[in-house]
């Protein structure tokens, strides 16, 4: 049981990443470096890490369609903990 929350907690952090990468190289206009400093200089932390956790959402519905409930649960609690962060990283 908590080796799957742990598998589905892994997942959301790889699946996270991705999704920052397919931002950063596919829809911004920028090279990837320079749209690292943008986000630094504009303090867009939040919104973007927003963006980068939406595959976190597909990912969380093949776990409940193949009815691995416990990897969707570390799905969901990442993301969770995402949003919290995102929260307190808009009131810095």
């Amino acid at each position: 049981m908590n080796k799957e929350i742990a598998i589905g907690f892994v997942v959301a952090i790889i699946a996270t990443v991705t999704g920052f990468f397919g931002y950063a190289e596919f829809v911004s206009d920028l090279g990837f470096d320079e749209t690292i400093d943008f986000i630094i200089k504009g303090k867009l932390y939040g919104k973007v890490l927003t963006l980068a956790a939406i595959p976190n959402l597909f990912v969380f519905f093949v776990f409940i369609k193949k009815k691995q409930d416990y990897r969707a649960r570390g799905v969901l609690i990442f993301t969770i903990l995402l949003a919290v962060t995102v929260s307190v990283l808009k009131f810095i």
